[in-house]
């Protein structure tokens, strides 16, 4: 059992690093939090520990039934191994990863964006909302790291209780190094604990999807980019991602994005703090993947078709950016396809990069 569970755990490590290496690294901590891989090692663990207890038991008579629960264990786990391997293969699987982080970045953006977007209430900067000089400039004690995420209940109470405000100086997903400023505190009435603050900021090693829609957008493009890089060239996983980044393009236009502002039950500004806007989001998810796959004709009609899509779906005020990314991916066309029927074809935007009805 003991050689079982090392074979088990080395195959596993070894599948998830080719896995990695053919899509992206991001995706490793993602394999190892899926239920079914610590359920499958739970279970083996648990066989091989009940089993050495049992042998212990042993001595001038056999304890039949622990024995007989011993001996079920291990043959299910070698139902279980069955099982194991044939969700890894299938989990592991570029249109697999790539939905397991939509359906995530889904219910993030759902989480992070609860509020749908009305067109009558337009969403404002948060430039001007603070005073000009800070009182206190508090700095990241700790170890250097990536911001994964931070409380605004707490923040918001902590400077309502010392009549403050307080900024947060790194967005989520940024990296701090120790001694970085990571909160300005403004129009402090009392002093502020800089532990309590700097407990309210979670710092990782690497970014987590918790608070960070855009680390999802960042995995399929890096999946994107690494199919079309000339190593590999595989333009239809890049079709792949774009076929999630529309969906999930699609879903965050139509809710209002954060502002980046929170307030006390009084209405009082106590926290502003950095978040992406509608054109970071549209910037990250293309403008890469536009330029990685220029010169490919069956990404330029997917990016084609995902574009006029979000520009005819979305409300009036999500098309500028959309809009100078549809004028950019003509013009890359234009640039690289100099044979006049390519071109055309080239133009042509189809859901499926070619194969797709040209109408």
């Amino acid at each position: 059992m003991l050689t079982f569970i090392v074979f088990v755990l080395s195959a596993t490590l070894i599948v998830v690093q080719l896995a990695s290496g053919q899509l992206t690294p991001r995706v490793i901590a993602l394999v190892f939090a899926m239920p079914w891989v610590r359920i499958t090692l739970g279970i083996f663990t648990f066989t091989y520990t009940y089993t050495l207890a049992v042998f212990g038991r042993v001595e001038e008579r056999v304890p039949d039934l622990h024995a007989g629960v011993a001996v079920l264990l291990n043959l299910s786990c070698i139902l279980v191994f069955f099982l194991f391997v044939q969700r890894l293969s299938t989990g592991l699987r570029p249109s697999t990863m790539m939905r397991l982080v939509a359906d995530r970045a889904r219910s993030v953006i759902e989480e992070v964006y609860p509020v749908e977007y009305d067109p009558k209430r337009p969403e404002e900067a948060t430039s001007g909302a603070l005073p000009t000089a800070p009182l206190e400039v508090i700095e990241c004690s700790g170890r250097s790291g990536v911001v994964m995420a931070f409380s605004v209940k707490e923040l918001v109470r902590l400077a309502r209780d010392a009549d403050a405000i307080v900024e947060l100086v790194p967005q989520v997903g940024d990296f701090v190094a120790t001694g970085d400023p990571l909160f300005r505190v403004f129009r402090g009435a009392r002093p502020l604990s800089p532990e309590a603050l700097r407990g309210c900021v979670a710092v990782g090693a690497e970014r987590t999807l918790e608070q960070d829609p855009r680390f999802a957008f960042r995995i399929l493009v890096d999946i994107a980019n690494k199919a079309l890089s000339p190593a590999i060239n595989d333009p239809t996983t890049a079709v792949l991602v774009l076929d999630q980044i529309d969906n999930l393009l699609f879903c965050l236009g139509r809710r209002r994005l954060d502002e980046g502002v929170a307030r006390d039950r009084d209405g009082k500004l106590r926290l502003v703090y950095g978040t992406p806007d509608w054109t970071d989001y549209v910037t990250l998810a293309v403008s890469e993947i536009r330029h990685y796959g220029e010169g490919s004709i069956q990404v330029d009609r997917r990016l084609r078709a995902m574009l006029e899509h979000l520009i005819r779906e979305l409300p009036e005020a999500r098309r500028p950016p959309l809009e100078e990314e549809l004028a950019l991916l003509k013009s890359a066309v234009k640039r690289r396809f100099q044979d006049e029927v390519d071109r055309k074809r080239a133009e042509v935007a189809d859901y499926q990069g070619i194969g797709g009805s040209d109408s």
